[in-house]
């Protein structure tokens, strides 16, 4: 059997109708759309969907938006397990994000890993991860390996300026003797305003 042998379904394409065309065909004149009106126009017809009320008010804006979605915030783990570890890696390995990726363990060297103790190890392996599960760190350890918890790496939202940075860094000595200096300035500009008719009449 060849490919141009292959044939569709009956009935899957069928044949197309030539509308218009003489009210002699059974399809001149309106061409299967009817008389005026809404379904008669180009783009007609009512809009049946889940969002369509027929007018009213629909009930998606009616309602407020209510809730917060951390989603956007959530820290997103690449998994790998002790048994991947102990398969993968040789006696006395040191395990990093870079290496695991190398090893074809994980798809991102720069997203945050989780160590879980599904499977067993027989390695001592030096282990760098965000998270450990208990069982996992539990497993490294009994195996003679070591634990190294990286933890979190928020995303700064927020960048102190420089400026603000610098002013808060400023010791507390430098803010006090500006004070006292201020207040001199002060005095003197009183001394320097005061009336000259009092001057006359002690003269």
């Amino acid at each position: 059997m060849n490919i141009t042998e292959i044939t569709k379904k009956a009935g899957a394409k069928p044949p197309r109708r030539r509308v218009g065309r003489g009210e002699g065909s059974g399809w001149g004149k309106t061409a299967g759309y009817g008389h005026k009106g809404q379904n008669a126009r180009a783009g007609g017809g009512a809009k049946r969907g889940l969002l369509s009320e027929g007018g009213v008010f629909p009930l998606f804006r009616r309602i407020p938006k209510v809730g917060f979605n951390n989603k956007n915030f959530t820290a997103r783990y690449q998994v790998v397990n002790v048994s991947d570890l102990d398969k993968r890696f040789d006696n006395g390995a040191h395990v990093t994000a870079a290496t695991l990726w190398e090893a074809g363990l994980i798809r991102d060297a720069k997203a945050p890993v989780k160590v879980l103790g599904d499977g067993a190890i027989a390695k001592k392996l030096t282990v760098e991860a965000e998270r450990f599960s208990a069982d996992a760190a539990k497993k490294i350890e009994s195996a003679g390996g070591k634990v190294t918890r990286l933890g979190p790496q928020p995303k700064k939202k927020f960048v102190k300026r420089p400026a603000a940075a610098a002013k808060k860094a400023s010791p507390e000595g430098e803010s006090g003797d500006a004070k006292p200096a201020k207040e001199a300035k002060g005095k003197e500009a009183k001394g320097k305003g005061a009336p000259q008719g009092e001057g006359g009449e002690s003269a």
